[in-house]
C-alpha cells in the first residue's frame, strides 16, 4: 500500500471518528487512537494537525484533544472591500479581538518597495488577533507609511480595523484594493499568534490599498484558519 493511500485512509477514518463525536467531547488518547487506526503516533499527530487548522479539533496541553466543530463560519464574497470586523458585524457573528500590537519602526526593503517609500523610512504596524469559538482564528497585520497614519492618532487601547479607521476618517480618497490570495504554511510568528504548529497550512491575503492618487496607503497581511472562513467570488459569464 502506497504512502498516499495510507494517508488518505487515515484522514478518512480520523475524519469519521471526529464527525461522529459530539462537540466538547474528548477523543481517545494519542496512543489509543494510533493503535485503533494502525498508525504511529507521529503519523497520527501529523494528520490531526490538518483537522486542528480546520477548526474540527482543539488540543489542550495536559487535557487531551477535544472535538470542536466551528459553530460560526464566516462566509462572504470578495467583490466589495470591507474589513473582517465589518463582515462579522454584518453577519452577526460573535467574534472578539485579542492582542493588538502597535509599533513604529524602520521599513524593510520589501515593505518600502510595496509602499513606494525609501528603505528605512518609518512605518506604522498594527497587528491584531481575531477570536471565534474561544480560539484565535485570524491574524491581521497592517503596515502603513507614517505620513498616512501615526501611532498617536490611534486611541489608547485601539483594537479595531485599520481599514475602517481610514475609511471613516475621510482624509484620503481610496480607489481600489489589489489582493493576492494564496495558501501558505505558518511561520513561527504566525503559528504563535494563532496557537497552531509551525508549518500548518493557512489562507493568506496580501492586500494593497490604493488612494485615488495611486499611492499605496495600507500594505497588509491577513492569515485565516481555513475551517473558520469561506470566501467566494461571483463572476459573470463572458
Amino acid at each position: 500500500m502506497s504512502n498516499l493511500s495510507v494517508s488518505q485512509r487515515l484522514h478518512e477514518e480520523l475524519g469519521k471518528i471526529i464527525s461522529q463525536t459530539k462537540p466538547g467531547d474528548r477523543l481517545l488518547s494519542e496512543p489509543e487512537l494510533a493503535s485503533q487506526l494502525g498508525v504511529s503516533r507521529a503519523t497520527l499527530r501529523e494528520a490531526m494537525r490538518t483537522f486542528e487548522t480546520q477548526g474540527m479539533i482543539r488540543r489542550r496541553q495536559g487535557s487531551g484533544t477535544f472535538v470542536t466543530h466551528p459553530s460560526n463560519i464566516m462566509e462572504s464574497g470578495l467583490e466589495v472591500l470591507e474589513s473582517i470586523d465589518t463582515m462579522a458585524e454584518r453577519k452577526s457573528l460573535p467574534v472578539t479581538l485579542g492582542q493588538c500590537i502597535i509599533d513604529t519602526r524602520a521599513s524593510t526593503d520589501d515593505e518600502a518597495k510595496a509602499l513606494d517609500i525609501q528603505p528605512g523610512d518609518n512605518v506604522l504596524t498594527v497587528s491584531r488577533v481575531m477570536h471565534a469559538d474561544d480560539r484565535p482564528v485570524a491574524y491581521l497585520i497592517d503596515i502603513l507609511p507614517t505620513k498616512i497614519l501615526k501611532a498617536e492618532e490611534l486611541d489608547r487601547g485601539f483594537s479595531g480595523s485599520v481599514l475602517d479607521l481610514l475609511l471613516q476618517r475621510g482624509s484620503e480618497k481610496f480607489d481600489f484594493s489589489r489582493t493576492e490570495i494564496t495558501a501558505v504554511t505558518a511561520s513561527a510568528e504566525v503559528a504563535r499568534a494563532l496557537g497552531i504548529q509551525r508549518g500548518d497550512v493557512l489562507l493568506r491575503f496580501v492586500a494593497y490599498l490604493y488612494t485615488s492618487d495611486g499611492i499605496v496607503a495600507d500594505y497588509s497581511y491577513s492569515y485565516f484558519l481555513p475551517g473558520y472562513f469561506r470566501f467566494h467570488v461571483v463572476r459573470r459569464v463572458g
